[in-house]
Order: structure tokens, then C-alpha cells, then sequence
């Protein structure tokens, strides 16, 4: 099956703390249904020094599950749906079910 969500999309919460707050997509997990979005569900690591990085208390982005994230319109902004398009050059690409609009130039 193809994928709603890809790297690089901008995605707003549905649910949760951050609900209502967009981000870009940083990486996707499709085994786990999971995806890292940047600034959305931080939390605060406690990490051991090593010869590349300090000791410290480090904020970093926690995976948040697929189904709590939708794609923002291109459009407004708003969550939406993805749907499906064959276009006549017999590429397939992904558009906003809210606006039409598409999603994969």
C-alpha cells in the first residue's frame, strides 16, 4: 500500500497534548505505524557524556503514531484526508481530499 505520510510533509495532531500543532514529517516508521515530527511530542532525555556530545538533560522529538497525525492542506493549512489519482502521464500521486489539491507536485 502506499504511503499517506512520507518524510517532509507537513502534518497537524489530531490528538493528544499537542493536538491542534503542525510540523514537518522528520522520518517515518511504517513497521512500528509511527512517525517523528519536528517540535511535536518532546520529551526530556537524560544522556551520559560521550567523545561526540556533552552530558545533560537533552529535549528531542518522541515518535507519535500515524493515526494521530493528518496531512495539512496545501491549500489552508487545515487537517485532511490523502486520496489517490492516477494522472494522465500515468503517474500515481497523493492530493488533499479537503481542497482537491495535490499533494506530490
Amino acid at each position: 500500500m502506499a504511503a499517506k505520510i512520507k518524510k517532509g510533509d507537513r502534518v497537524v495532531v489530531l490528538t493528544g497534548r499537542d493536538k491542534g500543532r503542525s510540523g514537518d514529517v522528520l522520518s517515518v516508521k511504517p513497521k512500528e505505524e509511527r512517525a517523528i515530527v519536528r517540535g511535536i511530542n518532546t520529551v526530556k532525555r537524560h544522556q551520559k557524556q560521550t567523545a561526540s556530545q556533552e552530558a545533560g538533560i537533552v529535549t528531542k522529538e518522541a515518535p507519535i503514531h500515524l493515526s494521530n497525525l493528518a496531512i495539512a492542506d496545501p491549500k489552508n493549512g487545515k487537517p485532511t484526508r490523502v486520496g489517490f489519482k492516477i494522472l494522465d502521464d500515468g503517474r500515481k500521486v497523493r492530493y488533499a481530499k479537503r481542497s482537491g489539491e495535490l499533494i506530490d507536485g
